[in-house]
């Protein structure tokens, strides 16, 4: 194994954490550095909507490793460090600071940022919630005190963050331009029951609406949300869930392959430059299941892409081949899905009873996805009938 070997990853979040693991896991002996724009070390961020927003996690069950991992495994991890320039020719990518620095094996892992909402917004008394720092600055702002909140958007951060602010005491409103929550991804019987389940917790809902603006309300610190059709909605705090943007931007001004959003990768995830991967949110990487590309923005697929690409720069054969899939929880309410999730054209719902229930997607007779609550039988068997391509389970 060559001992010389310099590996660079830039992007300190799990996909570039699991590719430094699986390279130093498969035998690989080489230099291994991680670039972090980020000043904290590598942490769990699905927690930041629900168990650390409510306070039932602390910062020291964040992080997914301690930090006595990175020099037992001899890995180099650099915080605070952006990255601005890739150099393909001469394998050098230069950092902010005015460094350069070499690599033989470059690792692509630089996730998403939040996306601008497509409205003005104040700048003060709106939050994301992308970032520790982010649920932080939120908790602080409810802790202690009940707070009218408006949330935007019904995407599964919107929806966690709308349930833990109501669990912790918040008057909360959700507002959504989606006839209701996920109901074009997810199918009607699933939407409805991520609804029920927030108004359950107390979360309004008001689904179909353009928001055109936020501001001030006059004479007051408080904010509003105007509506297309004139409505407003009040609230102390904004928290936006309306979506993320992958960053593709260093790999597109290298000259690398980009398509669909992402930067187009085999199922080893190598791309169009042999020395250099794409792993995590920016990858639009071969699934030799699928048997075609697909790009996935969820947590336990930037652990597998990570993986891959690790195994793969240490000699090992390595392929994506796993279904796609991610957990949800909205309150004590969790939904697993596994799914292709490039589309379906029929549904399945099955109610296993006392609430519990699964969802098959199926397209031109195949099973493409499925979806449980409270069934997790169906949802192991699930994923083999998908990678598989079997026929849509009754």
């Amino acid at each position: 194994m060559n001992q010389t070997e310099k590996v660079l990853i830039v992007g300190g979040g799990p996909a570039g954490l699991s590719a430094a693991r699986a390279y130093r896991n498969s035998g690989g002996r080489g230099e291994v550095k991680i670039l972090s724009g980020d000043e904290l070390a590598p942490y769990e961020r699905p927690a930041l909507t629900k168990e650390y927003l409510r306070g039932e996690k602390s910062r020291a069950d964040l992080p997914l490793e301690a930090e006595d991992w990175y020099r037992e495994n001899a890995v180099e991890l650099r915080l605070g460090v952006r990255v601005e320039s890739l150099d393909l020719e001469n394998r050098a990518v230069g950092t902010a600071g005015g460094e350069t620095l070499r690599y033989d094996r470059l690792v692509l892992a630089t996730g998403s940022d939040a996306m601008e909402p497509p409205f003005p917004v104040p700048e003060s008394g709106v939050y994301l919630v992308r970032s520790i720092a982010d649920a932080d600055a939120l908790r602080k702002e409810v802790s202690g005190e009940a707070r009218r909140v408006v949330v935007v958007g019904s995407g599964f951060i919107g929806c966690e963050a709308a349930a833990s602010l109501a669990m912790l005491g918040c008057e909360v409103e959700l507002v959504s331009l989606e006839e209701a929550p996920q109901k074009e991804r997810l199918g009607e019987p699933v939407s409805e029951r991520i609804a029920g389940w927030l108004h359950d917790l107390g979360v309004k809902t008001r689904f179909g609406r353009v928001i055109e603006r936020v501001v001030r309300r006059d004479g007051s610190g408080d904010l509003e949300a105007r509506i297309e059709d004139g409505e407003s909605v009040p609230g102390e705090l904004f928290v936006l869930g309306t979506g993320a943007r992958a960053r593709t931007e260093l790999a597109e001004q290298a000259g690398l392959s980009v398509e669909g959003g992402g930067v187009v990768c085999d199922a080893s995830l190598k791309t169009s430059d042999e020395s250099v991967f794409a792993c995590g949110d920016i990858a639009f990487a071969y699934n030799e299941a699928a048997e075609r590309r697909l790009r996935v923005e969820h947590w336990g697929d930037a652990l597998a892409h990570g993986r891959t690409a690790g195994e793969t720069i240490a000699g090992r054969e390595s392929a994506l081949r796993a279904v796609p899939g991610f957990w949800s929880t909205i309150g004590d309410k969790t939904i697993k899905y596994a799914a292709w999730g490039d589309g379906w054209d029929e549904e399945r719902f099955v109610d296993r009873g006392d609430g519990a229930f699964t969802v098959w997607y199926g397209r031109e007779g195949a099973c493409v996805g499925v979806l449980t609550h409270r069934y997790d039988e169906d949802y192991e068997r699930g994923r083999k009938v998908v990678e598989a391509g079997g026929p849509l389970p009754g």
